[in-house]
């Protein structure tokens, strides 16, 4: 297990802070309340009860008290802190789905050791939901110690990874993006979250009295944003593409509508957007339990694509990874077996493709192939069948045999090992922000801050 290692008193200056981000679940309301006061009285020091002073409201701030002192005994101090007091005000009410950001901070030190912090948290709306006070004694010495049990069970911080993409963008112009047939809650509140972030500034492309009857049961104010009226859902999908061909808007965002409706008019052969380079989808993935960012393709447009339709799926992510930093990607070409067999074709695939890039047809990363999925994120699993490879075990890309295996694994990811999913569309004329009706906000802002950093760097990139 991970180590941390605590702030002792010296070393706390007042005004410096922590925080997490946590999607709150169903089993929070039930959980979190229970292990509050474990972790008010517990987890910050065992030996310690927690004071009259400390109060939970319920689940309601069952939820804010744990995140509140999770945050405390792993980060701010972290170990040896003792607990005095603690006190913690609900305001918003919050549900599964929601997305907290915890931030505590240093208020005040005194001469006894004792120092104030003070933790607020606000949902992806912005609005205050918790705010608390803690009076701790701080340790005096540095200590470097396993967290609190359950301090990462409890603390997922799923979409960290992204929250650090949408930060890279801060001083980034929106993409102004048409949000394709926005007429449910999820689409249209994370295409005005994304607005909220200057990560987008979206035209929203459908039928209008349908936008505006969502907009009303989400609660939402979409009268500063333009509404671009069509009669349905392809009509939406051939607007939103006329509109990027005629540069117009830079990027598309997928709302309500299914993804072959959109991208039918996006590879349409005469008003479409289509490029020299075939379009592939990746999924950005989250996943707290792998230590590196992890991209899978094509899990969502390319069913049973040919060998030299993955040359270019392979090199579209390749390309999109060097956009967002990782230099020198590693490829992991998937299959069922590490060994070349003429009767799995993805094994032969994955060899050509290899040969490929040792030839200059694909550049920009390392690729090895065929490996099975153990042997491609875990470096224990290629080690035991004597896989010598620069990819085995540490893979930034995934390429699967086609769509089936992919959207599979991306999805077994997510309910699995609690991993977010952006996905986005390379290949065509714009980035095509490629949203499941599923995902929540934070992965469609993900998507987004992909998509605006993708456009910039082409930007900065042209003559």
């Amino acid at each position: 297990m991970p180590t941390n290692e605590n702030r002792p008193f010296d070393t706390l200056q007042v005004g410096e802070e922590e925080r997490l981000v946590h999607v709150l679940t169903k089993e929070d309301f039930s959980q979190l309340a229970a292990q509050a006061a474990t972790f008010g009285a517990g987890v910050v020091n065992p030996t310690v009860v927690a004071s009259p002073a400390y109060s939970v409201d319920a689940a309601q701030s069952g939820w804010a008290s744990a995140l509140m002192c999770a945050l405390i005994a792993g980060r701010l101090p972290g170990a040896g802190s003792k607990l005095i007091r603690q006190s913690v005000e609900s305001h918003a009410g919050a549900a599964p789905g929601d997305i907290m950001t915890v931030v505590a901070r240093v208020m005040g030190k005194s001469a006894n050791g004792r120092v104030t912090i003070e933790a607020r948290a606000t949902n992806q709306r912005g609005e205050l939901a918790m705010a608390g006070s803690a009076e701790i004694v701080a340790p005096k010495k540095t200590i470097v110690a396993e967290p609190p049990e359950g301090y990462y069970e409890l603390i997922r911080e799923k979409g960290r990874r992204y929250k650090t993409l949408i930060e890279r963008t801060r001083d980034m112009k929106p993409l102004t993006t048409a949000v394709v047939h926005p007429v449910d809650e999820p689409s249209l509140v994370g295409a005005i979250e994304a607005a909220r972030e200057d990560l987008i500034e979206p035209l929203l492309v459908g039928p209008e009295a349908k936008i505006r009857r969502a907009a009303d049961a989400a609660g939402l104010d979409i009268g500063r944003y333009r509404i671009v009226s069509t009669e349905h859902s392809h009509a939406a999908a051939d607007k939103a593409v006329a509109m990027a061909r005629a540069g117009e808007v830079e990027g598309l965002m997928k709302g309500a509508l299914h993804t072959d409706e959109l991208m039918r008019a996006v590879v349409a052969a005469d008003t479409g957007l289509r490029t020299a380079r075939r379009v592939s989808h990746v999924f950005a993935i989250d996943a707290p339990a792998y230590p590196r960012a992890l991209f899978i393709t094509d899990a969502a447009v390319n069913i049973y694509p040919t060998l030299i339709d993955k040359r270019d799926i392979v090199q579209n992510a390749i390309e999109l990874v060097l956009a967002l930093g990782i230099a020198t990607p590693r490829v992991a070409i998937l299959s069922a077996v590490e060994t070349i067999s003429p009767d799995i074709r993805s094994t032969v695939d994955a060899a050509a493709l290899c040969k490929m890039a040792d030839r200059g047809q694909i550049v920009g990363g390392i690729l090895d192939g065929p490996l099975a999925f153990d042997n491609a994120v875990s470096l224990e699993a290629a080690r035991t069948k004597g896989i010598v490879s620069p990819v085995a075990g540490q893979a930034d890309i995934l390429v699967v045999p086609d769509l089936e295996a992919g959207n599979m694994l991306a999805k077994q990811l997510i309910y699995f090992a609690e991993a977010e999913m952006a996905g986005i569309v390379l290949g065509a004329r714009v980035p095509i922000m490629l949203t499941s009706r599923a995902d929540n906000t934070i992965a469609r802002l993900g998507s987004c801050a992909i998509a605006l950093i993708l456009a910039r760097g082409r930007d900065a990139q042209a003559p």
